[in-house]
Protein backbone atom coordinates (compact mmCIF):
# COMPACT_ATOMS: atom_id res chain seq x y z
CA UNK A 1 0.00 0.00 0.00
CA UNK A 2 1.09 3.57 -0.63
CA UNK A 3 1.29 4.27 3.06
CA UNK A 4 4.72 2.62 3.02
CA UNK A 5 5.96 4.97 0.29
CA UNK A 6 5.27 8.62 1.04
CA UNK A 7 5.86 10.50 4.32
CA UNK A 8 2.44 12.18 4.48
CA UNK A 9 0.54 8.91 4.11
CA UNK A 10 2.72 7.29 6.78
CA UNK A 11 2.12 10.30 9.06
CA UNK A 12 -1.66 10.16 8.57
CA UNK A 13 -1.82 6.39 8.87
CA UNK A 14 0.18 6.29 12.08
CA UNK A 15 -1.90 9.16 13.46
CA UNK A 16 -5.27 7.55 12.81
CA UNK A 17 -4.09 4.22 14.17
CA UNK A 18 -3.05 6.10 17.31
CA UNK A 19 -6.32 8.00 17.85
CA UNK A 20 -8.83 5.54 16.36
CA UNK A 21 -10.28 4.65 19.76
CA UNK A 22 -11.01 8.32 20.50
CA UNK A 23 -12.80 9.24 17.29
CA UNK A 24 -16.28 8.11 18.23
CA UNK A 25 -16.32 9.87 21.60
CA UNK A 26 -14.67 13.09 20.36
CA UNK A 27 -15.65 13.82 16.76
CA UNK A 28 -18.79 11.79 16.05
CA UNK A 29 -21.18 14.39 17.45
CA UNK A 30 -19.85 16.76 14.79
CA UNK A 31 -19.09 14.75 11.67
CA UNK A 32 -22.21 12.57 11.85
CA UNK A 33 -24.39 15.66 11.48
CA UNK A 34 -23.31 15.95 7.85
CA UNK A 35 -24.13 12.37 6.88
CA UNK A 36 -27.88 12.80 6.26
CA UNK A 37 -27.06 15.86 4.13
CA UNK A 38 -24.55 13.84 2.11
CA UNK A 39 -26.86 10.86 1.60
CA UNK A 40 -29.73 13.11 0.60
CA UNK A 41 -27.54 15.03 -1.86
CA UNK A 42 -26.64 11.90 -3.83
CA UNK A 43 -30.12 10.42 -3.36
CA UNK A 44 -29.22 7.12 -1.71
CA UNK A 45 -32.21 4.79 -1.71
CA UNK A 46 -33.22 1.17 -1.29
CA UNK A 47 -31.30 -1.36 -3.35
CA UNK A 48 -28.41 0.90 -4.30
CA UNK A 49 -24.77 -0.01 -3.73
CA UNK A 50 -22.70 2.46 -1.70
CA UNK A 51 -18.96 2.58 -1.03
CA UNK A 52 -17.94 4.52 2.10
CA UNK A 53 -14.31 5.55 1.49
CA UNK A 54 -12.07 6.58 4.41
CA UNK A 55 -14.94 5.17 6.43
CA UNK A 56 -13.46 5.54 9.91
CA UNK A 57 -15.91 3.93 12.36
CA UNK A 58 -18.33 3.23 9.51
CA UNK A 59 -21.00 5.86 10.07
CA UNK A 60 -21.78 6.60 6.41
CA UNK A 61 -22.04 2.92 5.50
CA UNK A 62 -24.36 2.31 8.45
CA UNK A 63 -26.58 5.27 7.55
CA UNK A 64 -26.78 4.07 3.93
CA UNK A 65 -27.78 0.61 5.07
CA UNK A 66 -30.58 2.13 7.17
CA UNK A 67 -31.95 3.54 3.90
CA UNK A 68 -31.93 0.07 2.37
CA UNK A 69 -28.70 0.36 0.43
CA UNK A 70 -26.02 -2.29 0.21
CA UNK A 71 -22.96 -0.71 1.85
CA UNK A 72 -19.24 -1.41 1.98
CA UNK A 73 -16.61 0.58 3.89
CA UNK A 74 -12.88 0.92 3.39
CA UNK A 75 -10.22 2.64 5.49
CA UNK A 76 -6.42 2.50 5.60
CA UNK A 77 -6.31 2.30 9.41
CA UNK A 78 -6.63 -1.25 10.70
CA UNK A 79 -7.94 -0.08 14.07
CA UNK A 80 -10.64 2.01 12.40
CA UNK A 81 -11.76 -1.00 10.37
CA UNK A 82 -11.87 -3.12 13.52
CA UNK A 83 -14.00 -0.51 15.29
CA UNK A 84 -16.36 -0.26 12.32
CA UNK A 85 -16.80 -4.04 12.23
CA UNK A 86 -17.56 -4.10 15.94
CA UNK A 87 -20.00 -1.18 15.80
CA UNK A 88 -21.82 -2.31 12.67
CA UNK A 89 -21.67 -6.10 12.26
CA UNK A 90 -23.20 -7.25 9.03
CA UNK A 91 -21.55 -4.54 6.93
CA UNK A 92 -18.40 -5.40 4.99
CA UNK A 93 -15.46 -3.24 6.07
CA UNK A 94 -12.04 -3.76 4.53
CA UNK A 95 -8.59 -2.32 5.08
CA UNK A 96 -7.29 -0.62 1.96
CA UNK A 97 -6.07 2.45 0.11
CA UNK A 98 -8.54 5.10 -1.09
CA UNK A 99 -6.01 5.99 -3.80
CA UNK A 100 -5.94 2.41 -5.12
CA UNK A 101 -9.35 0.91 -4.40
CA UNK A 102 -9.49 -2.91 -4.45
CA UNK A 103 -12.84 -2.95 -6.26
CA UNK A 104 -13.89 -3.59 -9.85
CA UNK A 105 -14.65 -0.89 -12.40
CA UNK A 106 -18.32 0.10 -12.31
CA UNK A 107 -19.10 -1.70 -9.05
CA UNK A 108 -21.06 0.99 -7.15
CA UNK A 109 -23.98 3.36 -7.55
CA UNK A 110 -22.45 5.85 -5.12
CA UNK A 111 -19.01 6.56 -3.69
CA UNK A 112 -18.99 8.76 -0.59
CA UNK A 113 -16.30 10.37 1.60
CA UNK A 114 -17.24 12.25 4.73
CA UNK A 115 -14.21 14.44 5.60
CA UNK A 116 -11.71 11.82 4.48
CA UNK A 117 -10.41 13.31 1.26
CA UNK A 118 -7.80 15.70 2.65
CA UNK A 119 -6.24 13.04 4.84
CA UNK A 120 -4.90 11.52 1.61
CA UNK A 121 -1.58 12.39 0.02
CA UNK A 122 -3.15 12.52 -3.45
CA UNK A 123 -6.84 13.36 -3.11
CA UNK A 124 -7.18 13.75 -6.87
CA UNK A 125 -6.13 10.10 -7.24
CA UNK A 126 -8.90 9.11 -4.86
CA UNK A 127 -11.35 11.10 -6.99
CA UNK A 128 -10.12 9.22 -10.06
CA UNK A 129 -10.58 5.92 -8.24
CA UNK A 130 -14.09 6.94 -7.23
CA UNK A 131 -14.83 7.60 -10.90
CA UNK A 132 -13.43 4.20 -11.89
CA UNK A 133 -15.51 2.15 -9.45
CA UNK A 134 -18.76 4.03 -10.13
CA UNK A 135 -21.37 2.69 -12.50
CA UNK A 136 -22.37 4.92 -15.42
CA UNK A 137 -24.79 7.44 -13.97
CA UNK A 138 -23.40 6.88 -10.48
CA UNK A 139 -22.72 9.73 -8.10
CA UNK A 140 -19.65 10.77 -6.14
CA UNK A 141 -20.23 12.83 -3.00
CA UNK A 142 -17.90 14.20 -0.37
CA UNK A 143 -17.58 16.77 2.38
CA UNK A 144 -14.55 18.93 3.19
CA UNK A 145 -14.27 21.62 5.83
CA UNK A 146 -14.98 25.11 4.58
CA UNK A 147 -12.24 27.74 4.78
CA UNK A 148 -11.91 29.77 8.00
CA UNK A 149 -13.54 32.76 6.32
CA UNK A 150 -16.75 30.71 6.10
CA UNK A 151 -16.26 28.33 9.02
CA UNK A 152 -16.30 29.86 12.51
CA UNK A 153 -14.94 26.75 14.22
CA UNK A 154 -12.00 26.48 11.85
CA UNK A 155 -11.37 30.21 12.20
CA UNK A 156 -11.05 29.86 15.99
CA UNK A 157 -8.30 27.27 15.58
CA UNK A 158 -6.56 28.98 12.66
CA UNK A 159 -6.51 32.37 14.37
CA UNK A 160 -5.01 30.83 17.51
CA UNK A 161 -2.31 29.04 15.51
CA UNK A 162 -1.51 32.12 13.45
CA UNK A 163 -1.16 34.22 16.60
CA UNK A 164 0.57 31.85 18.98
CA UNK A 165 2.10 28.81 17.26
CA UNK A 166 5.55 28.29 15.83
CA UNK A 167 4.39 27.50 12.31
CA UNK A 168 7.93 27.08 10.97
CA UNK A 169 7.83 23.54 12.31
CA UNK A 170 7.90 21.13 9.40
CA UNK A 171 5.42 18.31 9.06
CA UNK A 172 5.24 15.86 6.16
CA UNK A 173 3.79 17.90 3.28
CA UNK A 174 0.23 17.06 2.33
CA UNK A 175 -2.64 18.66 0.45
CA UNK A 176 -3.69 22.15 1.58
CA UNK A 177 -5.95 22.15 4.64
CA UNK A 178 -8.69 23.86 2.68
CA UNK A 179 -8.35 22.34 -0.76
CA UNK A 180 -11.65 22.10 -2.68
CA UNK A 181 -13.05 25.23 -1.04
CA UNK A 182 -13.07 27.13 -4.34
CA UNK A 183 -16.11 26.07 -6.36
CA UNK A 184 -14.62 26.38 -9.84
CA UNK A 185 -11.26 24.84 -8.93
CA UNK A 186 -13.11 21.91 -7.38
CA UNK A 187 -15.23 21.45 -10.51
CA UNK A 188 -12.13 21.54 -12.72
CA UNK A 189 -10.33 18.86 -10.69
CA UNK A 190 -13.33 16.55 -10.88
CA UNK A 191 -13.84 17.14 -14.58
CA UNK A 192 -10.18 16.31 -15.22
CA UNK A 193 -10.65 12.80 -13.83
CA UNK A 194 -13.71 12.24 -16.02
CA UNK A 195 -16.78 13.44 -14.13
CA UNK A 196 -19.63 15.31 -15.80
CA UNK A 197 -19.14 18.97 -14.94
CA UNK A 198 -22.74 19.83 -15.77
CA UNK A 199 -23.88 17.68 -12.82
CA UNK A 200 -21.56 19.40 -10.35
CA UNK A 201 -23.20 20.71 -7.17
CA UNK A 202 -21.35 22.64 -4.46
CA UNK A 203 -23.18 23.56 -1.26
CA UNK A 204 -22.04 25.18 1.98
CA UNK A 205 -23.63 23.52 5.00
CA UNK A 206 -23.44 24.74 8.60
CA UNK A 207 -24.19 22.76 11.77
CA UNK A 208 -24.01 23.63 15.45
CA UNK A 209 -21.48 21.57 17.40
CA UNK A 210 -22.47 21.47 21.06
CA UNK A 211 -19.42 20.81 23.18
CA UNK A 212 -19.12 20.36 26.95
CA UNK A 213 -16.47 22.97 27.74
CA UNK A 214 -14.55 25.90 26.32
CA UNK A 215 -11.42 23.75 26.31
CA UNK A 216 -12.96 20.89 24.39
CA UNK A 217 -12.03 22.09 20.89
CA UNK A 218 -8.36 22.47 21.79
CA UNK A 219 -8.33 19.08 23.54
CA UNK A 220 -10.01 17.44 20.55
CA UNK A 221 -7.41 18.81 18.16
CA UNK A 222 -4.54 17.89 20.46
CA UNK A 223 -5.67 14.42 21.53
CA UNK A 224 -7.89 13.06 18.74
CA UNK A 225 -6.65 14.69 15.54
CA UNK A 226 -3.66 14.12 13.29
CA UNK A 227 -2.37 17.10 11.30
CA UNK A 228 -3.11 19.84 13.81
CA UNK A 229 -2.16 17.45 16.61
CA UNK A 230 1.22 16.98 14.93
CA UNK A 231 1.79 20.71 14.94
CA UNK A 232 0.64 21.08 18.55
CA UNK A 233 2.87 18.23 19.70
CA UNK A 234 5.91 20.15 18.47
CA UNK A 235 5.16 23.43 20.29
CA UNK A 236 6.90 24.61 23.45
CA UNK A 237 4.86 24.39 26.69
CA UNK A 238 4.47 28.19 26.72
CA UNK A 239 3.22 28.32 23.15
CA UNK A 240 0.90 25.38 23.74
CA UNK A 241 -0.66 27.13 26.72
CA UNK A 242 -1.13 30.32 24.69
CA UNK A 243 -2.77 28.38 21.86
CA UNK A 244 -5.08 26.65 24.31
CA UNK A 245 -6.11 29.95 25.88
CA UNK A 246 -6.72 31.57 22.49
CA UNK A 247 -8.94 28.70 21.34
CA UNK A 248 -10.88 28.76 24.61
CA UNK A 249 -11.46 32.49 24.22
CA UNK A 250 -12.74 31.91 20.71
CA UNK A 251 -15.11 29.18 21.84
CA UNK A 252 -16.50 31.34 24.64
CA UNK A 253 -17.83 33.74 22.01
CA UNK A 254 -20.32 31.04 21.12
CA UNK A 255 -21.78 30.52 24.59
CA UNK A 256 -25.55 30.36 24.40
CA UNK A 257 -27.80 29.79 27.39
CA UNK A 258 -24.83 28.41 29.30
CA UNK A 259 -23.88 26.00 26.50
CA UNK A 260 -20.97 26.06 24.07
CA UNK A 261 -22.35 25.77 20.54
CA UNK A 262 -19.78 26.33 17.80
CA UNK A 263 -20.91 26.77 14.17
CA UNK A 264 -19.00 24.41 11.88
CA UNK A 265 -19.25 24.73 8.11
CA UNK A 266 -18.41 22.27 5.37
CA UNK A 267 -18.63 22.19 1.61
CA UNK A 268 -20.76 19.34 0.30
CA UNK A 269 -19.82 18.35 -3.25
CA UNK A 270 -21.64 15.99 -5.59
CA UNK A 271 -21.02 15.05 -9.20
CA UNK A 272 -22.05 12.28 -11.56
CA UNK A 273 -20.37 9.89 -13.96
CA UNK A 274 -21.87 9.86 -17.44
Amino acid sequence: MSRTKDPFTRFEHEGWERVANRYDSVWASLTRQFIPLLLNAVEVSHGMSVLDVACGPGYVAAAARELGASATGIDFARKMVAIAREMFPGILFVEGDAQDLPFARGAYDHVLLNFGLLHLARPEKSCAEAFRVLKPGGKFGFTVWASPSENPGAKIVQDALDAEADCTIELPPGPPYFLYTNREECRKILEEVGFDGSSFRFQNKVVEWKIPSAGYLFEAERDAGVRTAGLLARQSPARLKAISQAIEEGVRRYTRAGEFSVPMAANLVTISKL
